[in-house]
């Protein structure tokens, strides 16, 4: 059995941008020759899995240039599912960070052993508030070497607008896809946006707020590397967390499933080391986004891994109910 891979150099490049702080190494095929091999070196676990995946399930399929994000994974026959809950991370929003002192608030979070930051960018028109513009995000990315994600509550001109800015400023510190979040109600032409993300060398994601039906995204599942599920409205940190949001975070993550797509599901609103992150890791979510969940914490690697350790006992069954704290784990 013969299995080709038909790769435009643009697309090598783009996954040794993506994996190149990795120590490993991957052979591509063609033919039963080795055609391309490529020395990476240390990354983000999560994207060089990605690429191994591609790469080494790519039985009976053929690449075209240029390589479109997960319209790859939707034309695989019978790929593998990933084994066992996907990993936990922990992403701090700093919405309730001291503004004036950011960068260093940053390192703090990079130090308390965060997966990634977010970035609440606020247009004062998609949502009531004014936050940061890409400048900031940029400014910040000296002081901590953490990935970064935006999440883009703006007007569908800013977006227009602006989105090669903020992706550009998401980026990692040697230039690796940071996580760009577009939301659904705001992106007339939401298959353009996340097409341009990806081209301008992000990582694109779609989130929906608490009254839109997961029917609104469902589309796009093919073009995307995470859903984030807001499980308050946008706009402001501090909400109470709405705790319906489960059946749409269980629906998201089997459509992923059943079409072999890989994708993670984020949820951000309320969520705290209790009850809460609890139900959304049981129904399916992985990533976790918290402002005032994890700013409470005097000693932030106390949030951060109270939060991890909730999380992943929801993965595996055992799931706090309201009321029950970590000790009850």
């Amino acid at each position: 059995v013969c299995y080709i891979l038909i790769l435009d150099l643009r697309n090598l490049r783009a996954i040794a941008a993506v994996t190149k702080h990795a120590a490993r190494e991957i052979r591509v095929t063609c033919g039963g020759a080795s055609a391309v091999s490529q020395s990476l070196h240390k990354a983000d676990l999560r994207h060089v899995d990605r690429m191994l995946s591609l790469l080494s399930h790519s039985a009976g399929l053929v690449l075209h240039a240029p390589l479109h994000g997960n319209a790859v994974a939707a034309q695989r026959s019978s790929a593998p599912q990933m084994a066992g809950p996907r990993p936990v991370q922990i992403i701090p929003s700093v919405l309730p960070a001291d503004w004036a002192n950011m960068g260093a608030e940053c390192k703090r979070l990079e130090d308390a052993g965060v997966d990634r930051i977010q970035f609440d960018v606020m247009d004062g028109n998609f949502v009531p508030n004014l936050t940061f513009g890409p400048e900031l995000i940029a400014a910040c990315r000296k002081y901590t070497k953490v990935m970064f994600e935006t999440q883009l509550m703006v007007s569908n001109y800013n977006c227009e607008t602006m989105l090669d800015q903020y992706t550009e400023a998401t980026k990692g510190p040697n230039g690796e896809p940071g996580v760009v979040i577009a939301h659904v109600e705001a992106n007339v032409h939401l298959h353009r946006t996340l097409t341009k993300i990806r081209e301008a060398g992000g990582s694109p994601s779609v989130a929906l707020n608490p009254h839109t039906p997961a029917e609104m995204i469902e589309n796009v599942l093919d073009l995307v590397d995470h859903v984030l599920v807001m499980t308050v409205n946008p706009g402001f940190g501090g909400q109470a967390y709405i705790p319906t949001m489960v059946d749409k975070i269980r629906k998201i993550r089997k459509w992923g499933d059943d079409r072999g797509l890989d994708f993670d599901i984020e949820v951000d609103g309320g969520v705290k080391a209790d009850w809460t992150i609890a139900a959304c890791a049981e129904a399916g979510a992985n990533c976790f986004i918290a402002g005032s969940g994890m700013f409470k914490y005097d000693d932030l690697s106390v949030g951060c891994k109270e939060l991890r350790t909730i999380a992943e006992a929801a993965q595996k069954g055992k799931v706090l109910k309201e009321g029950q704290t970590i000790k009850d784990l």
